[in-house]
């Protein structure tokens, strides 16, 4: 049995919560203040157009690969202990990332700041629900949480072109040091301390080692699909591998005494489905960061900051609506209720998004789109978290967490890399066929706006078809009576 501290008291878990966000914050600011950053480390650094993309691949690697087996370490050795290490890690790293002068020294320590934030956000979902067990502070804590990690993609942009262009790109990891070493005091005293479940209950090390190949190589291989091609030998064969050492951590988790991953987590319908629909609605939005910021830069001619500004609609229809009025929403009416309208929004603005032409009009062309993707992810996100964790016990929360972080990664970095290589494709062909650069340009990323809103599309139909009606406003209304003092 897992062995707990006393409870925390109202006061003591709210604030343990900002405490659990900064951390999540500063790894989700890092993650985007980067690609801000990218053509002033290309110079400083003599990085080639190619190399430079592994400053943001070793990352990834890292991150994405472990965030699985984290989560699980999390409920084998405790979450608090966890999440302090992976702290620690990732501050140490962030230093040497601002230090780096050199091409290996800097894409060395991203690996490494991998790591330590695979440690860090595994685990704070599994930490948020155990501490917050009633369906109405859970929607609310889990809408707080949702609100950093969607919104600060948004704020990273704005803090990475403010600190480029203001001081030097090293300061976009040095400005992690206070964040990390604050996080960490307050967690020491904040947090509740847990034992964990112990290590005789999933010391599988055979597992271990098959699912972090699994994943490291299935996102090396997606990172380096959109340079070599999805065509290419290499990632036909590396895909192939990926999926099979998958494969073979599936059956050995059907058969081991003591699984990593108790393959229980994912019968529960809800659970499965709506990892799912992250992965294909993550996909989808990754354009509107990634490709739309090249869009505003490449063809709008606005500087980094100028792109910061433009992407803050979608932050703050994401916190308006996350922090409070999603919560309102999943306690009456449930998750899927609440997941499928912002769905429709989030494709809606994307679709909106494709139309934008060589001289568009901010006003009319670009923040009716930002408006709606940030509405729509500020009712989607809370309600996937919750419908992601509705069916994880006490002693898999991390698990599931990780599960959530894991899913939320790879539908990213599969979706920018396709979406990627359909915008070069279509744009370089055009650029052939004699199209200015411009309208080439401007095209190719119409096409990847048209696909991602396809993405989401998809989402939307199978979350209708397959997600139960979770029966929060059942379970709420019943049991919880501050559900009453909320309606009154």
């Amino acid at each position: 049995m897992t062995e707990t501290a006393p409870p925390l008291n109202d006061r003591q878990r709210w604030t343990a919560l900002v405490v659990l966000c900064v951390g999540m914050l500063m790894i989700i600011l890092d993650s985007t203040v980067v690609n801000v950053a990218l053509p002033s480390i290309q110079e400083d650094l003599d990085f080639t157009q190619s190399s430079l993309a592994w400053v943001v691949n070793a990352y990834l690697i890292a991150f994405g690969g472990l965030l699985l087996l984290a989560g699980r370490i999390g409920d084998l050795l405790g979450r608090k202990r966890v999440f302090l290490v992976g702290l620690t890690i990732f501050t140490a790293a962030s230093v040497l990332c601002g230090l780096a002068n050199s091409q290996e020294m800097l894409i060395g320590a991203r690996f490494v700041q991998g790591v330590g934030g695979a440690l860090t956000s595994a685990v704070i979902l599994g930490m948020i629900v155990t501490m917050f067990p009633q369906p109405v502070e859970q929607a609310k804590a889990i809408g707080i949480y949702s609100f950093v990690a969607s919104a600060g993609a948004s704020i990273g942009l704005l803090l990475g072109g403010v600190l480029t262009q203001a001081i030097s790109w090293h300061w976009i990891f040095f400005i992690n040091v206070p964040f990390g070493i604050a996080a960490g005091v307050f967690a020491l005293r904040l947090l509740r301390h847990e034992e964990g479940i112990g290590l005789r209950e999933g010391a599988d090390v055979p597992g271990a080692v098959l699912i972090v190949s699994s994943l490291m190589l299935g996102v090396y291989t997606i990172v380096q699909a959109a340079e070599v091609g999805w065509g290419d030998a290499q990632t036909l064969v590396l895909g192939v591998v990926a999926v099979a050492l998958l494969a073979g951590f599936v059956l050995r988790e059907s058969r081991a005494s003591y699984p990593l991953m108790p393959l229980r987590i994912f019968g529960s319908r809800n659970v499965s489905v709506a990892n799912g629909v992250q992965i294909l609605m993550v996909g989808g939005l990754f354009a509107v960061f990634f490709l739309g910021a090249l869009y505003l830069q490449q063809i709008q001619g606005y500087d980094a900051v100028e792109v910061g500004f433009a992407f803050l609609p979608v932050a703050l229809g994401i916190g308006v609506l996350s922090v409070g009025f999603s919560a309102r929403l999943i306690t009456r009416n449930g998750a899927r209720a609440t997941l499928l309208p912002g769905l429709l929004l989030v494709a809606i603005g994307l679709g909106w998004f494709s139309r934008a032409p060589i001289d568009a009009s901010y006003w009319v062309d670009l923040f009716p789109a930002m408006l709606a993707i940030g509405v729509g992810a500020g009712l989607a996100f809370p309600s996937l978290m919750t419908l992601a964790m509705s069916g994880a016990h006490q002693d898999d929360a991390g698990l599931a967490s990780g599960l959530v972080n894991t899913t939320q990664q790879m539908g990213g970095a599969l979706g920018l890399a396709v979406l990627a290589t359909l915008s070069t494709t279509h744009t370089d062909g055009l650029l052939a066929d004699g199209v200015a650069r411009a309208e080439a340009l401007t095209e190719g990323y119409r096409l990847a706006f048209i696909v991602a809103a396809g993405f989401v599309g998809v989402a939307l139909v199978i979350g209708a078809a397959l997600l139960r009606p979770d029966g929060a406003r059942a379970e709420v209304t019943a049991g919880d009576p501050a559900f009453a003092e909320d309606a009154a």
